[in-house]
């Protein structure tokens, strides 16, 4: 598996790197969340737009991006409209989810753009494309709130994502079980010893899957989403408590992997 190098951030190697959400409703609040989240020093922020109440004015979301990256000048900055069928918190039309992401993109003040697995072939192509002209990274990725798949749709989702181009695949699933863990885990051990060219990221959300969030050094994924001034998904952990945790499992665990 290849690493990935964005700015001063090397991707798929060693300790995974922290992502932190914005999950703010008002410009206001935005500002103010990525001022608070800057001094926690994650790797990467997100800014969920789903949650901005704005986010269907396009000047509005360009002119925030634009403020959000002369706060966030060293840290990758992500962009993200989570459908409300993958768990968002807003109901768009397909052509807006493209118009939006193609928009953020053409402001080039974003590092990374998060297309999702299940938007329709053609758009997923018309947005890799943009993203590919426009220096962006694409996290191609798939949320699943109500079960785990089995762990062969796990690895096929991933490796379909691969040859779809994305740059670093992406897929959460929600566990009813334990042994919906060990699943999710298992698949991401084969993802990353026999499929993956490139840097993917899995997790098991809500508290049964918080492990996951833990042990991407281990298993293969290569970033992990901890909580700043609030989180964007169940299980989530604040940042400092995640950050200490991974420190002690690379001293301890990994040295020999």
């Amino acid at each position: 598996m290849s690493v990935l190098k964005i700015k001063n951030i090397t991707i798929g190697k060693g300790v995974p790197k922290i992502i932190v959400p914005l999950v703010g409703k008002t410009n206001e609040q935005i500002i103010q969340e990525a001022e608070d989240v800057k001094l926690l020093h994650p790797d990467a922020v997100e800014w969920r737009a789903d949650f901005y109440e704005e986010v269907e004015n396009l000047n509005a979301v360009k002119e925030l991006l634009t403020k959000l990256r002369t706060v966030l000048v060293d840290e990758l900055l992500l962009f993200t409209f989570r459908s409300h069928k993958e768990g968002g918190n807003k109901e768009i039309s397909d052509d807006f989810y493209v118009e939006l992401n193609q928009s953020a993109m053409l402001t080039k003040n974003i590092d990374l753009v998060d297309i999702e697995f299940f938007t329709n072939k053609k758009s997923i192509d018309k947005l890799l494309s943009i993203a590919k002209g426009n220096q962006v990274y694409v996290i191609m990725s798939n949320h699943d709130f109500s079960q785990t798949p089995s762990k062969q749709e796990i690895v096929s989702r991933l490796i379909k994502m691969q040859e779809y181009g994305a740059d670093i695949p992406k897929i959460a699933v929600m566990p009813k079980s334990v042994e919906d863990v060990i699943t999710l885990i298992d698949a991401t051990n084969t993802m990353k010893t026999e499929y993956a060219d490139r840097p993917f990221i899995t997790m098991s959300m809500g508290e049964a899957g918080v492990i996951t969030r833990l042990t991407g050094e281990i298993f293969g994924s290569a970033f992990t989403f901890g909580a700043g001034k609030g989180a964007s998904a169940p299980g989530q952990i604040p940042v400092q408590e995640l950050r200490t945790v991974l420190k002690i499992l690379n001293k301890n665990m990994c040295k020999e992997m």
